[in-house]
């Protein structure tokens, strides 16, 4: 298994697997309340059998080549995540997307995860657009999508039901040349 690292002693990015899902869902329990704030992840993953579940859903979106999923390590524990939700090489389209445990919070971990799949994506797998979705109250997603130099496009009002809350979902991308200008690759 592949292991980059964050910039940050301790820091790395791995894949995410099913075989992992036991330590998935001690991560998620851990943050439980933190990050099923405004995303479903942590309803998702309620027991061992819900969390491997969705671990297999993307190992068959990896296999699909239609989604993927990486975990963020600091020290050698789960602390949160990035994915690809969709992927559609075709149309060169993806959405990325990102979970954070309270203990890693405001370290910047996810912007440089999200920087490392982005820059796959657009260079390696010929992806045009990249979306970000985010409700509109999570203000440090918002923060993470402006550092990745996205563009807020627009927002979806009261477009997703919630924990019995309707909630405006921000659209924030970057296009493969606005991505490949602002994160040249030195000469060599």
């Amino acid at each position: 298994m592949f292991a980059i690292p964050l910039g940050e002693e301790g820091a790395e990015l791995r894949p995410l697997e099913p075989w992992q899902a036991e330590e998935y869902l001690a991560h998620i329990d851990r943050g439980r309340e933190f990050i099923g704030r405004f995303i479903a992840l942590a309803d998702v993953s309620a027991d061992l059998a819900s969390a491997r579940s969705f671990l297999q859903l993307y190992a068959d979106k990896a296999a699909a080549d239609t989604g993927r999923i990486y975990g963020i390590r600091l020290d050698g524990t789960l602390v949160g995540g990035v994915l690809f939700r969709v992927m559609d090489t075709a149309q060169g389209t993806c959405e990325v997307g990102c979970w954070l445990e309270p203990a890693a919070a405001g370290r910047g971990l996810v912007t440089r995860a999200a920087r490392v799949i982005i820059d796959w994506a657009v260079r390696e797998r010929g992806i045009h657009r990249v979306e970000w979705q985010v409700a509109s109250g999570n203000t440090a997603s918002i923060r993470v999508a402006q550092r990745l130099g996205m563009t807020k496009e627009g927002v979806l009002r009261e477009s997703v039901l919630y924990r019995g809350v309707r909630h405006d979902t921000e659209i924030w991308s970057v296009l493969a040349p606005e991505w490949t200008a602002r994160h040249r690759t030195p000469a060599s």
